[in-house]
Parts: C-alpha cells; structure tokens; sequence
C-alpha cells in the first residue's frame, strides 16, 4: 500500500526544538535553523511551493504576496494569537483557510501587564540599573531615595476585558488595585461580581478617573488609535499606561508627547507602533526612568511556545485529515 504523501510545510522562523521535531516527524517540514527573518521574497517562493505556510507575527502576509501563492497552498496555519498580520479575506477569495493559535498566552501575557504595572510605578528597572551600570552612586537606605508609588488601593481600566483582560483584572484585584474596565460589551455578571468591577460604556470617563490604563484589545481597524491624542489627554498627571497587546493601538507620538510634558506619570511597553522599530524619543524617556520598555516578550514562555505549537500542529493535521481545523479565523474578523 502506498503510503499517504506528507504535507509540504514552510516554517518562517525557528520553533522550539520539542515542536520542530513533532513537524518534521508529522510533514515534510522546512525548518528556519538559524532564526533569520524570512523576505518577502523568500515568502513568496515558498508559497509557490508548500502546501501550508507556518508564518508569524513578524510575516506579513498581505494580498499582494497570497496573489503569488500557488495553487497548493490552501492552508496558513499561523504560529500567533493574533492574525493582523495576515489578509484573511484575500485567503478566502484564493480558498486559503487561516488558523492561529488562541487561548494560549492568556496567563502569560497577564504575567507581564502585572509586572510592567509593578515595574513603572516601583521603579524596578531604575532601581536595578543603580547597582549594575552605575555601583558606586549608592550610598545605601534612604527615606526619600528612589521613591515610587503604591498600587494598592489605586483603580486600574482594563481596556478590553477579554480572557486577558480578565485574567489581569484577577491579579489586579489580588495586588489591591479597584477594577474598572470597558469593552464593547459588558462582562458577565458572575464575573463582574468576582472582580467587584465597575463597567464603564464610556472609555473617555473610564479613563480620566483611574490610576493605570491597562490595553489589552486586539489590533483592529476599530482600535487603531484607540487612544487617541485626545483619550490619552484625558488620562490624569499622576496615572500611567501599560501596553502588552498592539502598538498601534496607542498614539505613540501623543503619548510621548504627554510623557515629556509630564502630563502622564509613566508608562509600560512591552509593544510599540512601528515594530520592530522602537522611538529614539522613548529609549531617551527610558533612561530617564519615565518608561519601561521591553522587546515584546509578554507572551514568551517555554510553556507557552510548545502550547502554540501543538495548536499549529493539530490544525494542520485536522485540515489535511479533510475536517475544519479548530482554530480557523474567518473572513471578516480582520
């Protein structure tokens, strides 16, 4: 009997060891060994040739480079949570199905808002560069050196209260802080509840009356800028901004801006507008010690890799088993 032909899988970058290993023992899986972004180019010659495209938030797969798929690729199978990276309608008119990997970052990427949230109010990443670049400047305790701000008692905005949002509202509220949060529709009312959460329909009030704007939406054409010059105006001198979701969900230049006229206390980034590209204007307030900033590793845990690689690999396998793969994103949703 002849055995079934394995799937010809592209890889765009290199995948922990544990998932690379399952690829190559499932399909006929082309590994990136050293880690090198892939072209556009390279993109499009691997797409006139494999049968699934495993790219990730770094590809961008627009409707110009699905145009030059061939016509054996009918799946993208993307190694992410989020999939703005990706032209899912264009997809569906060339009859490509797009899958991402969801549900899996949700702890770790609250991990990090929780941390960034710490980090700028307490002052961490000021407190440590004391010792390592500049050692001989401390003197030892005093009671108004390196003085940061209290978070509990204070009243966080979720903005976007999904399973993240969520799932940092739990650990806000375990660290003291009041919740508050909007969305596009309110939460349950369990978990309202739990949280003691105050829902607010209006972002603008939400905004002008908490201690920590905490963004945790996705990227969409509806929250680009979603907080805008204006919003981020509103947002009280003494409070600060937390970012581990999409850069271009925030007017950067009008929260720098705000950030040098002392119009907003600090701020936590852990993504940026024009990624991979940071600001020279932020990394200047980052070493003032206005801004923490961090190269997007919210979501990077040995866990949560493998997790999204298991996702990726069940969706290829369901797809070419001839069912719907479970995490299919539909046209539309971009």
């Amino acid at each position: 009997m002849t055995a079934k032909k394995k799937p010809k899988v592209y890889i765009t970058r290199k995948l922990p060891d544990a998932v690379e290993t399952r690829m190559r023992e499932l399909f006929d899986a082309e590994l990136n060994i050293d880690d090198t972004p892939r072209t556009r180019d390279e993109l499009a010659a691997a797409m006139k040739l494999a049968d699934v495209l495993v790219p990730t938030v770094t590809d961008r797969i627009d409707e110009a480079l699905i145009a030059e798929a061939g016509p054996q690729l009918k799946l993208i199978a993307s190694f992410s949570n989020g999939f703005d990276h990706i032209d899912v309608d264009a997809a569906a008119k060339r009859g490509i199905t797009v899958t991402n990997t969801p549900n899996v970052l949700t702890e770790d990427t609250a991990d990090m808002t929780m941390a960034l949230i710490l980090a700028v109010n307490r002052r961490l990443v000021e407190g440590s560069r004391v010792l390592t670049d500049h050692p001989g400047d401390w003197a030892g305790w005093s009671p108004t050196w390196m003085l940061g701000r209290r978070i509990w008692g204070k009243r966080i905005g979720i903005v976007g209260m999904g399973r993240i949002g969520t799932a940092v509202a739990r650990r806000a509220k375990a660290f003291g802080l009041s919740i508050h949060y909007h969305n596009r529709k309110r939460a349950n009312p369990a978990t309202e509840e739990e949280l003691e959460a105050t829902y607010w329909d209006s972002l603008d009030q939400m905004l002008a009356r908490v201690d920590v704007v905490s963004v945790n939406c996705p990227s969409t054409p509806a929250t680009f800028h979603l907080l805008s010059a204006r919003r981020l105006a509103l947002m009280q001198p003494s409070s600060i901004i937390v970012n581990t979701a999409r850069g271009d969900i925030i007017d950067e230049a009008a929260m720098i801006q705000l950030l040098r006229d002392n119009k907003i206390a600090g701020a936590g980034l852990d993504v940026y507008q024009n990624e991979p590209a940071v600001s020279p204007k932020l990394i200047k307030l980052a070493h003032q010690g206005r801004v923490v900033l961090l190269p997007h590793m919210g979501s990077a845990t040995i866990e949560g890799r493998i997790d999204m690689g298991d996702k990726v690999i069940i969706n290829i396998r369901t797809f070419f088993d001839g069912h719907r793969p479970p995490n299919r994103v539909l046209p539309g949703r971009n």
